[in-house]
């Protein structure tokens, strides 16, 4: 049974001291109030799952708190106790909205059966808006477009794993839609009706990262003036997606090896750990493999991390596929600037072509979006379309190289160019077959057919 934070406020100790024993021997967490002002405080210090409250306390007694948790938090769960014979307060607080009531003396089963009613039925409607918010996220399979070998592929691969609750590490260039298949996989998975929550490893600091992963204490540090939960613990039962993980400290690093290995950790500041079911999906832009050979990047972290790769293949790689991703892309800016619908000249998609795309499907469509807001009717033509060129490779002028007159090898060239380029990567075949702007399927083909060991 899963481990909950229940309040409890009632002004008799000895009755609150009952009651503390019986949800902690149920396996519950329980902090107590003397009166509905302390309860107050409590409750919007701490995150809890029930409160448990007695009708008649103090001078804030248990309506008054019950109305200002259900103003605060509509959804929340109020179990409101009464004195023997008080059926007209429970209904009056019934209609305020508390979920159940429960009078004096009562049994400790149940108290017992009450609490996991309440619990459940809020965990119900957590797991109902969850859902709601999933499908009315900005999530649409469709942008997964593409027919080439490397797409599909790679929308294989994810369908495949989302079936099962393995790590996945998903390693591309930037602007290759790593988050997008990040989704695909969460979507597609018996886990899609819960959430999907991304961290950007490499936007925050290491010590914002880990208060954000992690969550805090109140107290843990100057400006934590209340208990909040972290990444880790709202992807509960969901999954969690690190963003950039080649960016994060050796520290970070190992708090999360730590999470991965014992499925739970502290919160900062605390010392209870916290159980976690959170499946993790992971990215990066990096090599991690030569990180962890020069010693920035843990290798037990990256074992845990790339239980199930995928590699997500740069445009430049699958340009057959252009026609297809630009008229995906031409519907749906059309849509969202409010322009009428585009289409692409010949000289527009021969221009598209001709680029060797650095920054990707991302790039790809930030020049479609500029293009259909200067152009100034139905056709996208070329002279529309303004390609950065500053953020793409030099382009290095092929003509200039002198041929003698005795003519020149066109295979002894190619085979200097794989035997400079795989030089310049130390021997790295993936980085090779990068800077000889091919894939390393197709730089094998070549090394073979040029009797390369």
């Amino acid at each position: 049974m899963s481990r909950f934070r229940v309040l409890i406020a009632d002004d008799e100790k000895k009755f609150r001291r009952i009651l503390q024993i019986i949800l902690n021997g149920d396996g519950h967490e329980t902090d107590t109030a003397q009166d509905g002002g302390e309860a107050w405080t409590l409750f919007q210090q701490h995150d809890y799952d029930l409160v448990i409250t007695d009708l008649k306390m103090g001078d804030t007694n248990g309506m008054d708190l019950l109305h200002k948790i259900r103003k605060a938090r509509p959804d929340f769960p109020v179990v409101v106790i009464t004195a023997y014979g008080s059926i007209e307060s429970a209904v009056k607080a019934m209609k305020a909205g508390a979920y159940d009531y429960i009078s004096k003396p009562f049994e400790n089963e149940e108290i017992k059966l009450v609490v996991r009613k309440a619990i459940d039925f809020h965990n119900l409607k957590n797991e109902n808006r969850e859902l709601r918010e999933a499908l009315s996220a900005k999530h649409e399979p469709g942008e997964f477009i593409g027919k080439s070998p490397q797409i599909e592929k790679v929308r294989r691969q994810a369908l495949e794993v989302a079936k099962t609750p393995s790590t996945v590490l998903i390693q591309g260039e930037s602007g290759t839609g790593k988050e997008l298949i990040a989704r695909t996989i969460h979507f597609n998975s018996p886990r899609a009706s819960r959430s999907f929550i991304a961290v950007n490893c490499a936007a925050l600091t290491e010590n914002l990262l880990e208060s954000e992963l992690f969550g805090y204490e109140k107290g843990a540090f100057t400006g934590a003036m209340k208990t909040k939960p972290g990444k880790f613990e709202l992807a509960h039962t969901g999954t969690l997606f690190l963003d950039e993980v080649g960016e994060m400290s050796s520290k970070v690093q190992v708090k999360i090896l730590r999470a991965l290995e014992n499925m739970s950790f502290e919160r900062l500041g605390g010392t209870a750990p916290i159980r976690i079911d959170t499946r993790i999906l992971a990215a990066t832009n990096r090599d991690l493999k030569q990180l962890v050979k020069e010693k920035t990047f843990r290798l037990d972290l990256f074992y845990r991390l790339n239980v199930y790769p995928i590699t997500t293949p740069p445009l430049r790689e699958y340009k057959d596929d252009l026609p297809r991703l630009v008229q995906y892309y031409l519907e749906r800016l059309s849509r969202e600037t409010g322009k009428i619908r585009r289409a692409l000249s010949e000289g527009g998609m021969a221009k598209l072509h001709a680029h060797s795309w650095p920054g990707n499907v991302r790039e790809l469509k930030n020049c479609l979006e500029r293009s259909i807001i200067v152009s100034d009717g139905p056709l996208i033509r070329s002279r529309d379309i303004r390609i950065d060129n500053d953020m793409a490779p030099q382009a290095i002028d092929l003509l200039d190289i002198p041929i003698p007159p005795e003519g020149i090898s066109l295979e002894e060239v190619e085979k200097a160019l794989i035997r400079k380029a795989l030089h310049q990567s130390g021997h790295n075949q993936s980085r090779a077959a990068d800077v000889l702007k091919i894939s390393r399927s197709t730089l094998r083909y070549r090394m073979e057919k040029h009797g390369f060991h």
